[in-house]
């Protein structure tokens, strides 16, 4: 269902006028719709959901700040135990609540229990480090905890239908692979000059896009569909982008190419313009270094003297080229549901 909020005033009358010209509503129904627009109503449910969310994080970070700062007071095993219960109550409460597994997007009656489902999920990822980081249970494969981590996630993931748990169970499979997609990582270049990186997140990004495609031929969970095809593209993205910066370039169009491709027509299947808008930034990014690369392989050094003085009208043209895309979703977007 689209939200009144997506359209601006202009829109939503036209929308109201061409139902009301299909005879969809009356004159009675128009006066109506136009009436409680102008009331200026607004719900509190998203901004409490927020303020949930909210004291979910802080107060996992408060628990993290006070083992941190009393950890020799405390102790491990205390730490550990009382951890342990926390995950044990949540995940009881949980359980109980819930309506059981269904490959439709099945929720709690009452929304407060998705947040404590995550808190569930943060406070098992955080025992799972704690107990490997203290105890080296797995020995010095730290990612096997972190694997444990991600079954954990994406099991509370698919049983209770939290889109929270599944961004984490994701997050995890790409941290045991040593790729951190911060801005900080990638700000520091850290993937960019780690060859191996970009094939393994290559890799990993083409297993998340099978395994969305394949959730929705059997149609399990087809709301998570989003999720997973926007880790999909960042990490098919930025490892194609990376891979571009490395020795091996030459093997990474075609795969940039059948990602944009690709990601292109999705984010109108979806739709989602955020998976437009950044697919588009990541193929321009990802066709400059091409250009880039491919100059320098061909030794063409008389044209940068006028690449130089044809970079202003690339840029601009590239700005209004942008613009117009958006505008052509949009009419798109909202011609498919009229």
């Amino acid at each position: 269902m689209i939200e009144p909020s997506y359209f601006n005033m202009n829109q939503r009358n036209r929308h109201i006028q061409k139902l009301l010209d299909q005879e969809l509503i009356s004159k009675e129904q128009e006066t109506t719709i136009h009436n409680y627009f102008s009331l200026g109503i607004f719900s509190l449910r998203n901004e409490l959901l927020f303020l949930l969310y909210l004291s979910v994080l802080l107060f996992t970070s408060g628990v993290g700040v006070l083992i941190y700062k009393n950890i020799d007071t405390i102790g491990h095993s205390i730490i550990l135990m009382v951890l342990f219960a926390l995950i044990v109550v949540s995940y009881y409460f949980s359980f109980k609540k819930s309506k059981g597994f269904s490959k439709e997007d099945v929720d709690f009656e009452n929304p407060i229990y998705n947040y404590l489902v995550l808190l569930a999920t943060i406070l098992s990822c955080t025992f799972m480090g704690y107990i490997q980081f203290q105890y080296k249970i797995f020995g010095s494969h730290f990612e096997i905890s972190i694997w444990i981590s991600a079954f954990i996630a994406f099991a509370t993931a698919y049983y209770f239908n939290n889109k929270s748990a599944l961004s984490i169970g994701l997050t995890a499979l790409a941290t045991s692979l040593g790729i951190t997609l911060t801005p900080k990582t990638l700000i520091d270049n850290e993937i960019y000059w780690n060859e191996n990186l970009s094939y393994y997140g290559l890799i990993l990004g083409l297993l998340i896009l099978l395994w969305a495609i394949y959730a929705q031929g059997i149609q399990l969970k087809k709301h998570f569909d989003l999720v997973l095809i926007t880790f999909a593209l960042h990490l098919i993205s930025i490892c194609c982008i990376a891979g571009f910066i490395n020795d091996y370039w030459y093997i990474f169009p075609l795969p940039m190419t059948l990602s944009f491709y690709y990601f292109y027509h999705k984010s109108f299947t979806i739709p989602a313009i955020s998976i437009y808008v950044f697919n588009i930034i990541y193929a321009y990014i990802g066709f400059n270094i091409f250009l880039v690369r491919a100059f320098e392989a061909c030794n063409f050094n008389d044209l940068w003297v006028a690449l130089i003085y044809l970079y202003p009208f690339y840029f601009v043209g590239s700005i209004v080229l942008f613009i117009k895309a958006i505008k052509k979703f949009n009419t798109k977007t909202n011609d498919s549901i009229q």
